[in-house]
């Protein structure tokens, strides 16, 4: 990856992911084919904060209908990513 903000794509905002940042865990789509490295360099250069461990996992497209055509949804990478404790919470997701 080139540009660290390639690397985060959004935020997951779900209710377990709001129940995930009382332990200092936040949830990201990624690309693609980035690895755990990369993530954990990102966040910790876009949100200025120390990163204690990144989980990823790769997420597959659900199947869908159209009327009588079948497709799905594209494949994605969800990062779980934990602070540690000394960080400071992420302004991004304060609002929530």
């Amino acid at each position: 990856m080139k540009d660290l903000r390639d690397v985060i794509l959004r935020p997951i905002i779900t209710e377990r992911s709001t129940e995930m940042m009382e332990e200092n865990k936040y949830v990201f789509e990624v690309a693609p084919k980035t690895n755990k490295a990369e993530i954990k360099q990102a966040v910790e250069s876009i949100f200025d904060v120390k990163v204690a461990s990144v989980n990823t996992l790769n997420v597959k497209g659900k199947p869908k209908r159209m009327g009588r055509y079948m497709g799905k949804r594209k494949d994605w990478k969800k990062a779980i990513v934990k602070l540690t404790s000394d960080s400071k919470p992420l302004e991004f997701f304060e609002g929530v």
